[in-house]
């Protein structure tokens, strides 16, 4: 018997979510408290309980800048298999540099002047 599709399922063991978990936990912090620690070395304020939440349970998965830091932090193993899938460049498509327009008008002018 198969297992029911809405069934919780066991993440791989050598998932980065469960690594960043336990290494959290031995360490006795909260996810608030890894959050802060790795704004404060990061030296940006934009990570949340809540994004760390989402990489413990393998909803995300952290990108390289905050790899880094968790490496650092939390001494995980060094670059850990990404599970995320990136689709790969397509022959004979343009770069995005190549594919921007710009919108100014032929006037010259991108602002439009009031007309009274």
């Amino acid at each position: 018997m198969s297992p029911s599709p809405l069934a919780p399922t066991r993440p791989a063991p050598g998932a980065l979510g469960p690594l960043v978990a336990r290494s959290r936990l031995a360490r006795g912090w909260s996810q608030s408290r890894l959050a802060a620690e790795l704004c404060a070395a990061a030296g940006v304020f934009t990570l949340s309980r809540h994004e760390i939440s989402r990489w413990e349970r393998g909803v995300r998965v952290p990108g390289r800048f905050w790899r880094g830091w968790l490496v650092r932090i939390l001494a995980v193993p060094g670059s850990p298999p990404r599970t995320a899938r990136r689709s790969p460049a397509r022959p004979g498509r343009p770069g995005r540099d190549q594919r921007r327009t710009t919108r100014r008008r032929a006037g010259g002018s991108s602002r439009r002047t009031p007309t009274h």
